[in-house]
């Protein structure tokens, strides 16, 4: 019995060695520095929201997001495209660097259209906010 139990305890570990892991960051429109966090490739979108505003809250950034992962959209920093789905996972999209993005009430009826820096071609507002964070010195005391 105890060599049966150890070849099905070995079987699945196998199978959750087949999922590979991912290291993301997680850009907070509105927030100096990312935030970065493992998670599976199988992951719901919905799922590494409400991680990231859990780590956000934990860290006591600002400006305060709330907790509610409905309210805000993920977008792939990489491509200028409409933002993810909740159910898709997030490995599907082949990136690891993100946008989370407060919903405004003006965009709840446009829920799948980028907000405008992010959306226009060549605009590069979006990377320009990235940079400029990104470049913030906070003066030591």
């Amino acid at each position: 019995m105890q060599i049966h139990n150890s070849k099905q305890q070995k079987k699945s570990q196998g199978a959750k060695c087949n999922v590979s892991r991912l290291l993301i960051s997680i850009n907070v429109m509105g927030s100096a520095g990312p935030i970065r966090f493992v998670v599976t490739e199988d992951e719901l979108v919905g799922s590494v929201i409400d991680t990231a505003l859990r780590a956000y809250a934990r860290q006591g950034r600002l400006p305060v997001l709330g907790s509610d992962p409905g309210n805000f959209l993920l977008y792939c920093a990489n491509a200028e495209s409409d933002a993810l789905s909740p159910w898709e996972t997030i490995g599907s999209q082949g990136a690891r660097n993100f946008l989370l993005w407060k919903k405004q009430k003006a965009e709840e009826g446009n829920k799948g259209s980028p907000p405008a820096a992010i959306g226009r071609k060549g605009s590069g507002r979006w990377k320009a906010w990235i940079n400029k964070s990104l470049s913030l010195k906070i003066p030591s005391h």
